[in-house]
């Protein structure tokens, strides 16, 4: 079994559910993606629709990869820079594979099709993103790799008295 990736897929109300209930699921079971557990739905809603009014405006576009039944099973999320002077490369925000999927290597197949992905995107020469530290993504990531460029200690707090280092990764393109 492999996950089939599609970027900018057509937003419908199954894609809106799966992520949402992918993200939560993530959440819950204590990936860093921008939320701490218990989650409900109710609270991820909001990121979710944010990403899609960027999609709309063409100011993000998503990568979503399914499983065999068809369900969402891993996201990640291409922003583009604004400032004309950083228009060569591009965050990767959300990146996420479903619990039930974790040990199958559908995380570096994600990685390896969202640089496929970004390679396609004129002008884009890099892909930045932070990760949180203390849960050895950055290893993973520089598996992948992506080289940590930077580290902000105790930039990312998950409760009181525990702060973690926001890392900063960079996969150059070219």
């Amino acid at each position: 079994m492999s996950l089939t990736f599609t970027l900018d897929p057509a937003v419908t109300p199954d894609l809106r559910d799966g992520i949402l209930d992918l993200w939560t699921d993530v959440s819950d079971a204590g990936g860093a993606v921008g939320f701490v557990p218990p989650v409900t739905r109710e609270a991820i809603r909001p990121e979710v629709v944010r990403y899609f009014v960027q999609m709309a405006e063409g100011r993000t576009r998503l990568l979503v990869g399914h499983d065999d039944a068809g369900q969402v099973a891993a996201t990640a999320f291409f922003t583009f820079n604004t400032h004309r002077l950083m228009t060569h490369w591009a965050w990767l925000y959300t990146v996420m594979v479903h619990p039930r999927h974790q040990g199958k290597g559908y995380g570096r197949d994600l990685l390896t099709a969202a640089e496929q992905a970004a390679r396609t995107i004129d002008g884009i020469e890099a892909i930045r993103l932070t990760c949180r530290g203390g849960l050895g993504l950055e290893r993973f990531y520089g598996s992948c790799g992506y080289k940590e460029v930077g580290r902000i200690p105790n930039a990312i707090r998950v409760a009181p008295g525990d702060d973690r280092d926001d890392v900063i990764m960079l996969l150059p393109l070219t």
